[in-house]
């Protein structure tokens, strides 16, 4: 059985500029690749970027949208902060969280795409 892909919302974030960047990874650019890695190799955390890959969330939409209590959702959230990943604003007495990479929304996108090939068995794209 086959799922559709779900297609981006129109207020998602995309960062203008090139979608990729001819470079030749040096230990220095391997390092900040990997760090990246493992901060989305938390299942909470990733799902915490896949909704804000959506779109601007505040902390209760996430907590809603979620499987973790607000506190550990808060934890993971800080976490991202701190690494540059995510963006806070505060909107009165709310605070909203979004992407502004769209490199690390691509990322996030195809991480999800490639995990539901490896579950549902779908083949490959070309």
């Amino acid at each position: 059985m086959s799922r559709q892909p779900e297609v981006p919302p129109r207020d998602a974030v995309e960062a203008p500029g090139s979608l990729t960047h001819r470079v030749t990874p040096d230990p220095e650019l391997l390092a900040a690749g990997a760090a990246t890695l493992r901060l989305l190799a938390e299942p909470t955390r990733l799902h915490l970027l896949w909704q804000l890959s959506r779109g601007p969330k505040t902390v209760s939409e996430l907590v809603d949208a979620g499987t973790a209590p607000r506190t550990v959702i808060s934890q993971h959230l800080a976490k991202l902060r701190l690494s540059g990943l995510v963006d806070a604003r505060k909107d009165g007495r709310h605070v909203i969280y979004s992407l502004h990479d769209g490199h690390l929304v691509r990322l996030i996108q195809e991480t999800i795409n490639l995990a539901d090939h490896q579950v549902t068995g779908e083949p490959a794209h070309g």
